[in-house]
């Protein structure tokens, strides 16, 4: 049973406190975002439901108000936008096991012993924001046997950059050096298209760290480094009698990208997951 602790009597402080603990543990911004939107969802589905405005946190955390969320969110009646097949839309499993498991992990951040049963992943190629977490950390850290360096880190960092913006390699494949602020103060930085977009900890880290192996793979160029971000991390292969540009002159393919990821996963988790099983599922 998970200690007891002093925890806010208001609900809503109570969410915002949770909130504030998963930043401070290096929990990535969509992660966060995420395990907001279904918190909120669920207090102000108990608001409806109770014709109130605020709720103690004890109160809140009642096994019948969750049953009567998930229910309503099944149904599509918690959706605040529409959907391609309408706004009643029955909800994806995936997202449901979401809901389940932020409730879950607000619990035990309140230490209260309710637990809400948690039902098998709808589809393997997907993963909980939690298990993306610890992948990211371990594609950080771990280089498996046999696999190029430069690559690995490439790897991670892209990995990293996908399940932080949200955004896919497609997407991000396009970015410059220029584009990132590590040093932006609160907190670090991307210029995406949509605008600047904050960057955790371990994202900004593992960044750090490829833009460290991409200087030293740029150093050849002697000054006319273009400034892409993600690079190819060794010499391809001559074509047509040509020698292969140097690494840095052009951008990595997305394919090249996509491969690289698909490789090292495989031997990190043991399944060939796509970079898209980091972008976490919307309601």
């Amino acid at each position: 049973m998970p200690p007891t602790r002093t925890r806010p009597a208001d609900a809503s402080t109570a969410i915002s406190h949770f909130l504030d603990a998963l930043e401070t543990r290096g929990y990535v911004y969509e992660t966060r975002r995420l395990r907001a939107h279904f918190l909120n969802e669920y207090l102000e589905h108990a608001l409806r439901e109770q014709q109130t405005t605020a709720l103690p946190v004890d109160e809140l955390m009642d096994l019948t108000h969750a049953g009567a969320w998930l229910a309503a969110a099944a149904a599509g009646r918690t959706r605040s936008r529409n959907t391609l097949t309408g706004p009643d839309t029955v909800a994806a499993g995936n997202t449901q096991r979401t809901r389940i498991q932020t409730w879950n992990s607000f619990a035990e951040h309140l230490g209260l012993p309710l637990r809400l049963e948690m039902p098998p992943a709808a589809h393997g190629d997907w993963l909980e924001p939690e298990e993306s977490h610890r992948l990211l950390r371990t594609l950080a850290v771990k280089r498996p046997v046999g696999s190029n360096a430069a690559t690995a880190i490439r790897t991670a960092a892209v990995a990293a950059l996908v399940a932080a913006t949200g955004r896919s390699v497609p997407d991000l494949h396009r970015l410059d050096v220029a584009d990132l602020d590590l040093a932006h103060r609160p907190v670090p930085r991307i210029v995406l298209d949509t605008g600047p977009h904050p960057l955790d900890k371990d994202t900004a880290d593992i960044l750090r760290r490829w833009l460290d192996v991409r200087a030293g793979i740029t150093r050849q160029l002697e000054g006319s480094d273009p400034g892409y971000l993600w690079i190819p991390t060794k010499p391809g292969r001559p074509r047509g009698g040509e020698e292969p540009p140097k690494p840095g002159l052009t951008r990595a393919a997305v394919r090249t990208l996509h491969s690289a990821h698909r490789n090292l996963v495989l031997q990190v988790f043991g399944a060939p997951l796509r970079p898209g099983a980091l972008l976490l599922s919307r309601a």
